[in-house]
């Protein structure tokens, strides 16, 4: 179960990554053609609405495969001070804190997916409904609990930890 979860929080970053590659692409595309309406060319329609459903996206993508390494940014000033106990509480508590915002996340995510849906919202340029990017983001963010929760049993010994879970450590 471990491999199956850090592959698939593996798979969604690197389709995060495909995502923000595109977008990338679109926002270029978009600016060279504002630069060169002078010879018919414009914008790409709704360009900052796909931009920003894509981001969200993305960002529900690359979040479960951080957290499941420990690469979220964090002050290590006194860290290697504290006992080796109290380091292992402060990461369990910070795994259940993660794990619970994370799940009161995914349930706002559904309910405002659901009333988005109901009302029949859609964007002002490309009348896409404004719950198709909530529907999209709330995919990963599901797995994302997945793996939040995988990453807290780790942290408190209930499961094997993966060889991928280990704090990634900055150079100073």
């Amino acid at each position: 179960m471990t491999k199956l979860i850090y592959a698939t929080s593996r798979w969604m970053a690197w389709f995060g990554a495909l995502v923000l590659t595109l977008l990338a692409v679109i926002s270029v595309v978009s600016i060279a053609g504002r630069t060169f309406s002078f010879a018919g060319l414009g914008p790409v329609p709704g360009d900052f609405e796909l931009v920003e459903a894509g981001t969200a996206l993305a960002v529900f993508c690359f979040l479960p495969w951080c957290h499941l390494r420990r690469a979220h940014a964090d002050v290590t000033m006194l860290w290697h001070a504290y006992p080796p106990r109290l380091r292992h509480m402060l990461e369990a508590a910070s795994d259940t804190l993660m794990l619970a915002v994370w799940l009161l996340l995914v349930w706002r995510m559904g309910v405002a997916t659901l009333e988005f849906r109901g009302n029949g919202e859609v964007s002002f340029i490309l009348q896409m409904p404004v719950w198709w990017g909530y529907g999209a983001s709330l995919v990963p963010a599901a797995l994302g609990c997945v793996a939040y929760a995988w990453r807290l049993l780790e942290t408190l010994g209930l499961v094997t930890a993966h060889a991928d879970s280990a704090r990634v450590e900055v150079a100073h």
